[in-house]
């Protein structure tokens, strides 16, 4: 018989090896083959890496435009609203005696006078209405603007009550009228705003003098005991108080339904080509801010601004910028104020 040949048993490593050997080996080398078939095929990816503290990402400028400011209130239609009559100037009133109208009064009542150095002011509740009562006493010393009287409008008006954040925005509103709409109804219409909004206390008149009998004589011309006086009834309430409300009325070819729910649109202040930017690179408020003004490297500048009026997206920059500017979008931040007691450190205080 012929020598069978040999199996394949050695590797260049050297010496004999099994065959569980060889395959323990090839089978590693697989492994490795396959692992770097996975991780040698280009370049690993790297993380996007974020921008720099600080770095300015989004920017606007200033522009030009006409801005309005307005208010929007809800109110209703009301039978003879009541509003309020205010001192012209400061100083002290006197009230006259007002007769009870017979009738709508067509031309202005004349209820107090202001004195002030020594000069009457006098005070009137305008045509189509009737004075309501007084809401300070005879003789009192008051301020310009302050309710002093309450008045009645004789027919319809729309009044809408307010609150104190509304009041100081409004409080300083062109007189003249405002743009309403009843709700299903007519509008939008002009509103002649009537007195004050501000809130109004009781309102009372005064009761008239008690009228005193005369005497009796009897038959010898003696004079008999009088009755004693009648007693009056105290000062009726004449005027309920009331909360911050705002009063105007319709044109008269208005058709008006007691009740009826009505918007009210007043123009508070405007300005024109008025210089603003956005809210958002803004920083502070009540007239006084702040913003970023961003240079060519990038830098940023904190700049003080004195601030107008806003519309909720723009608002107008009174002067700090020429216009010219560019500015970060979101404005600076602003420190936090130090609680109220805080004592700085002193420098070397352990």
């Amino acid at each position: 018989m012929g020598k069978l040949a040999k199996p394949d048993r050695e590797i260049a490593l050297g010496g004999p090896v099994s065959r569980t050997a060889f395959v323990r080996v090839c089978g590693l080398a697989a492994v490795v083959v396959t692992a770097a078939s996975c991780t040698s095929t280009g370049a690993e990816p790297l993380n996007p890496e974020l921008a720099p503290r600080d770095t300015v990402q989004t920017t606007a400028k200033p522009t030009r435009q006409d801005l309005t400011n307005e208010v929007s209130l809800t109110g209703k239609v009301t039978m003879n609203p009541l509003f309020g009559i205010v001192a012209p100037v400061a100083g002290q009133v006197r009230y006259w005696d007002v007769a009870e109208p017979t009738a709508t009064p067509t031309r202005p009542t004349r209820i107090a006078t202001v004195w002030l150095d020594g000069k009457p002011n006098n005070v009137d509740v305008p045509a189509g209405s009737t004075f309501g009562g007084r809401l300070v006493d005879d003789r009192a010393t008051v301020t310009a603007g302050m309710p002093i009287a309450s008045a009645k409008y004789a027919g319809y008006g729309i009044v809408a009550e307010i609150d104190g954040e509304q009041a100081y925005r409004i409080a300083d509103a062109a007189q003249g009228t405002v743009q309403a709409q009843i709700k299903n109804g007519p509008g939008p219409f002009p509103c002649t705003l009537l007195g004050t909004i501000a809130a109004l206390p009781v309102g009372t008149v005064p009761a008239p003098p008690p009228d005193l009998p005369e005497p009796d004589t009897d038959a010898t011309g003696a004079n008999t005991p009088a009755p004693p006086p009648r007693q009056e009834p105290e000062p009726n309430t004449s005027s309920e108080p009331t909360g911050l409300r705002l009063v105007c009325t319709a044109p008269a070819d208005v058709k008006l339904i007691n009740g009826a729910a009505a918007t009210l649109e007043l123009v508070t202040a405007s300005a024109q080509n008025a210089l603003v930017v956005p809210v958002e690179a803004v920083a502070g408020g009540q007239g006084k801010g702040k913003v970023d003004v961003v240079g060519a490297d990038g830098t940023r500048v904190t700049t003080d601004v004195q601030l107008g009026l806003t519309d909720g997206k723009v608002v107008e920059v009174k002067s700090g910028l020429t216009g010219e500017e560019t500015l970060a979008v979101p404005g600076p931040n602003l420190p936090p104020g130090e609680a109220a007691g805080q004592v700085e450190p002193s420098a070397g205080r352990k």
